[in-house]
């Protein structure tokens, strides 16, 4: 079946492009809408409680187990650990790809074999292994904006009412609320209970057998009875009053000791621990994690979904603010590409129009653009890709290459009525089989390009490869095209400009064409003098191309780097740390004073904050956060309106705060990658040595890194003056006295700690109950004496006797980085700097100031960065080579094809060259631009050499030959180039919603193409002649007389030329 088949066939023809449109539409109906695609590692947390428990102390007794227990999991990348007071949670980063099910369970069954070492009390409570991304996809709030609520009843609300219906949605990790579940709170009174001689674990053993749930059988099971009776025991209490009433004691003379006779019994709140306002009023905020693999978008449609539900039911006085999302990013700037696109469009249109000068021939490669875009939207859905920034910006980008073919098709039609051609079936026959070999081999070598990027592993090679594959089917799809439905239309639709009396018809295309040609025809006859000029004077070709490639390396290495470009998200997160050991009251005044000062910034709209909670440090009475939802981007057009510009008003606004650390960012790009923009790395004791030697070395680090140029600032929540007591008992009195150790610690715990003893059920939810001493009597140092410990004889001590406390400084928070004691460093790169940067300031630093036995690594995407920094030059070299190996098949040399190759290296230097004058910098976007880029120049150069090889078999002399492909591929070449760059445009000229991104991918392929296309027209010309002749030296050349009247007319034009330049 040739081709000549489809031209006799328009319906067969028609028929294979509508099968590809519907596909495609079926495809887009179908897909799945996200930012970027999963890329994030997975992750897998685990979680553990020990009440009253310091620091220190769970790092010993929970985390150390768990994490020996973890450690070499199968997959796992590396793990952190976070000791709070409190808490424990390690989280374990597994290798991209990894079945996130499976780490779950092979995390748990490690877990399962460390629970025996671990304390009672934190089994009791459970340890919990859960998959969860490390970023948010959404924090919405819970407020009361007329105060008629306070802050715990909207935490349960929220806890029974909202939290397990949005639990429940698929793809959703963890919902975690910043406010605490109910508890029934029992309040002991030291003093009242040593006068009865009793201790903490009295009360406990009283709970235990008079609070529980118990089965009771059956009245008249198996018997002859006439009726069975189910007795049922009235179980757990559930009010305050009923818990009064548990007896403690029976006394000789009749009389009860009742609970409520030593103690104060209410319905509290299982820990005190955040503060929380939301625009000014009391408000709990929830924050969604997704689980690995689950798809963002659609996690948050359903979210919203139900918040709208919920807010349908919401008590009077309780409304819901949405305070960060990663869909409003994703849709405004989905909205931009998608109006990129269509500007695109209409613009390649254009320039079509203007180089073919007729409606009609216009038509055709308009098509060819549709068919294209939309059938790789079918293409996508077989391939498991989805919609995301990719492929958008790859289908963007493909509108100037897509075109390319059905021009090619076109202008050869075209070509073919100039010589004379009257019948247009005929003069399209004749024109594919002179163009169909150059439309399959530049379209092959154009998708070979894709193919090493397409194998590339890690997170770039994610990104690399949607983009890459998008754009190699789509082009792949336009030459189907381009050799079926463009010839049919071509023969069925076009018409010759010479009426049948061989005059030119007189309407306004003839007259356009007619003008255009004649300024066309004068532009290259200067195109020829300045080729010539090349092929006369050789040195000045060799220096052009030493001089680019120079330029080329120079540019490689000064241009800043970085993964993907930071956006203006709509989202400030604002991180507050105050003094160490500062309550929560305290902390809270502090945060009260951020939010006055934010409250008057222009583009705020809502905002968030709260005491008890940091967004990089955790859960401590002395971290605060904030998070600030700015106004909608079409509010805030200006420069001022920028994510950038609001952060640096708050850092104005709030530098007078004395005594608290404020630290605010953007939220990070690429969600599953820790909470915050910035880079994020650890720094490492692997020698197990004291806190306060590893803090000093902390301090000399940060302050060098503070004053390299490429950091604006480099921050971490990590104290080591957090003011603690160190508890010693002296076991000899102790001893002496009648008194164990064991029951003075335990005594401590039951007073001072806070103990989860038993369990109620309300509002159908289960609920723990909490032993503690009034706060009252655990103010200071000096009430240890009121509070006492029964000996073994039954009398009782006071706990000071045996208890000294030292004043100690230590941290509150203790980090662990695969398995070594470790300090987080956050921060960000300075204005004018990238994160590759910033990357390499970091490892300089660590060179000079770090001593022996101490390491750093990074985590999160800064990891991936560093890490795929190396990648670059290896896939441009990988791309070269599969061009140059195509083309040596082709050409059947390995010499000839350096003619095309040598050409690349100028696009390359036009991409940097644009990036650097824009301020732009070297990141994935641009790297996708210049493989592309790559692939285009590669294949618009071998129209030049195709046809000049064909003339110089036909026996034309070299100059000649690559002269004569000069003139006749200059209008071809232009057009490609053209097309590419006015179709690119919007995106360089982008502003708003992900400008950055749409900067970096519009420069980048439009400096190429501007300057790679000069050198093609120029430069590639005198390669040509120069590699030819090596060629023919090694393998002489057998000229075929031709037959065909066009390339004997050529050759007589040509050598005309040659001898009136001198070149002959």
């Amino acid at each position: 079946m040739t081709l000549k088949h489809f031209i006799e066939r328009p319906v067969l023809a028609s028929v294979i492009s509508i099968v590809i449109v519907i596909a495609g539409l079926i495809g887009l109906a179908t897909l799945p809408v996200e930012q970027y695609p999963d890329i994030a590692p997975p992750t897998v947390m685990v979680h553990a409680s020990y009440p009253g428990a310091s620091a220190e102390t769970i790092q010993k007794s929970v985390i150390v187990p768990l994490e020996q227990a973890i450690n070499g999991v199968e997959d796992m990348t590396y793990m952190t650990s976070s000791a709070a007071v409190g808490s424990a949670s390690v989280t374990i980063y597994f290798r991209q790809g990894t079945n996130a099910d499976m780490a779950a369970v092979n995390v748990q069954n490690k877990v399962s074999r460390a629970t025996g070492q671990l304390p009672s009390e934190v089994t009791q409570i459970g340890v919990t292994t859960m998959k969860r991304q490390t970023s948010m996809v959404k924090i919405f709030s819970l407020y009361s904006p007329d105060d008629s609520y306070d802050e715990f009843f909207l935490a349960n609300y929220s806890k029974i009412n909202i939290e397990p219906r949005i639990q429940r949605i698929h793809g959703v990790g963890e919902v975690f609320t910043l406010g605490a579940d109910y508890s029934m709170r029992i309040w002991m009174k030291p003093d009242i209970m040593a006068q009865y001689k009793l201790i903490p674990s009295d009360v406990t053993a009283a709970l235990a057998e008079q609070n529980i749930e118990s089965a009771t059988g059956t009245l008249g099971e198996n018997s002859q009875n006439t009726f069975q009776y189910t007795m049922k025991y009235r179980g757990r209490h559930q009010t305050p009053e009923e818990f009064g009433e548990i007896v403690i004691r029976a006394n000789s003379d009749g009389t009860l000791l009742r609970l409520k006779d030593i103690a104060d019994i209410e319905l509290g709140s299982e820990s005190y621990a955040y503060k929380g306002y939301t625009n000014g009023h009391p408000g709990v905020s929830t924050m969604i994690f997704q689980t690995a693999g689950s798809n963002a978008t659609q996690v948050v449609n359903d979210v919203n979904a139900l918040l709208d539900e919920v807010q349908a039911e919401l008590p009077k006085g309780i409304a819901v603010a949405h305070l960060q999302s990663v869909n409003d990013f994703l849709y405004a700037s989905m909205k931009e590409v998608v109006k990129t696109l269509f500007e695109a469009i209409l613009l390649v249109i254009l320039v079509v129009y203007v180089f073919l000068q007729d409606i009609r021939s216009t038509l055709i490669p308009t098509v060819s653009i549709l068919v294209a875009l939309i059938g790789t939207f079918g293409f996508l859905a077989f391939a498991g890709f989805s919609i995301n920034l990719l492929t958008l910006f790859a289908l963007v980008l493909a509108i100037g290459t897509v075109v390319d073919d059905a021009i090619i098709v076109v202008e050869a039609v075209q070509a073919r009525f100039d010589a004379g051609y009257k019948s247009s079936y005929m003069a399209t026959i004749d024109a594919m089989s002179g163009i169909t070999s150059a439309i399959v081999t530049s379209t092959l070598v154009f998708m070979a390009v894709f193919i090493p990027v397409a194998m590339m592993g890690g997170t770039s090679g994610v990104f690399y490869t949607q983009f890459g594959i998008t754009m190699a089917v789509a082009v792949g799809l336009s030459a189907v095209n381009a050799l079926t439905l463009s010839p049919a239309l071509c023969a069925m639709i076009l018409k010759p400009y010479l009426d049948e009396n061989g005059e030119m018809r007189d309407n306004f295309a003839a007259r356009f064409r007619k003008a255009f040609n004649t300024a066309f025809g004068a532009m290259v006859n200067k195109y020829k003098h300045g080729v010539m000029l090349f092929i006369k004077h050789k040195w000045l070709m060799w220096s052009t191309l030493g001089l680019t490639i120079a330029a080329l390396v120079l540019l490689m290495n000064t241009t800043k780097t970085g993964l993907v470009p930071d956006e203006d998200q709509g989202t400030i997160m604002v991180n507050v740390t105050t003094a160490p050991g500062s309550s929560l009251a305290e902390t809270h005044k502090v945060m009260e004073q951020v939010s006055q000062r934010i409250n008057g910034i222009p583009q705020i709209r809502d905002y968030m904050q709260v005491a008890g909670y940091g967004m990089i440090a955790g859960q401590g009475s002395s971290y605060g956060m904030a998070i600030i939802k700015l106004k909608d981007w079409d509010e805030r057009p200006n420069k001022e309106d920028d994510v950038n510009a609001v952060i640096g008003q708050i850092y104005g606004r709030t530098a007078d705060i004395k005594d608290a650390q404020i630290f605010a960012v953007a939220p990070p790009m690429i969600s599953g990658y820790g909470t915050s923009t910035g880079f994020s790395m650890n720094l490492q004791d692997k020698t197990g040595g004291d806190l306060t030697e590893f803090c000093n070395i902390y301090l000399q680090f940060i302050g060098a890194l503070n004053q390299r140029p490429e950091i604006a600032r480099a921050y971490s929540t990590f104290n080591i003056n957090f003011p603690q007591y160190m508890v010693d008992i002296d076991a000899a009195k102790a001893k002496r006295a009648g008194v164990s150790p064991n029951a003075i610690l335990s005594t401590l715990a039951g007073y001072y700690g806070g103990q989860y003893v038993s369990n109620i059920n309300r509002f159908s939810k289960m609920y723990y109950v909490t032993l503690q001493a009034d706060p009252k009597y655990r103010l200071d140092t000096e009430s240890l004496n009121n509070v006492y410990v029964r000996s073994n004889s039954g009398e009782m001590a006071p706990l000071g006797q045996f208890v000294n406390l030292t004043r100690v400084y230590s941290s509150e928070v203790l980090n662990r980085f695969n398995m070594y004691s470790s300090i987080a460093v956050n921060g960000t790169a300075a204005d004018g700097y990238s994160s590759g940067d910033a990357i390499r300031a970091i490892e300089e630093v660590a060179a000079q100031v770090l001593p022996k036995g101490y390491g750093y690594e990074f985590d999160g995407i800064t990891r991936e960065e560093a890490q795929t920094g190396s990648n670059t030059v290896v896939i441009f070299g990988i791309c070269i080579l599969l061009i140059y190996l195509i083309l040596s098949a082709l050409y059947e040399s390995f010499l000839v094809p350096f003619a095309v190759i040598l050409s690349v290296p100028c696009g390359l230097m036009g991409s940097f060259l644009l990036a650097k004058m824009m301020g732009l910098e070297n990141n994935i976007y641009l790297q996708t631009g210049i493989i592309m880029l790559i692939g285009l120049l590669a294949k618009t150069a071998i129209l030049l050499t195709e046809y000049a090889t064909e003339r110089r078999h036909a026996g034309m002399s070299l100059t000649a030959a690559a002269v004569s492909a000069a003139k006749a591929r200059l209008r071809p070449i232009l057009m490609t180039a053209l097309t590419m760059i006015f179709g690119l445009l919007p995106l360089m000229a982008a502003s708003g919603v992900g400008a950055n991104g749409n900067r970096s991918l519009g420069s980048g392929a439009v400096g190429g193409m501007v300057i790679g296309t000069l050198a093609l027209l120029f430069i590639v010309p005198s390669l040509f002649i120069a590699f030819q002749w090596l060629q023919e030296k090694i393998h002489p050349l057998q000229v075929e007389q031709t037959e065909d009247w066009e390339i004997q007319e050529e050759m007589q034009a040509t050598e005309k030329d040659l001898h009136e330049a001198g070149l002959k």
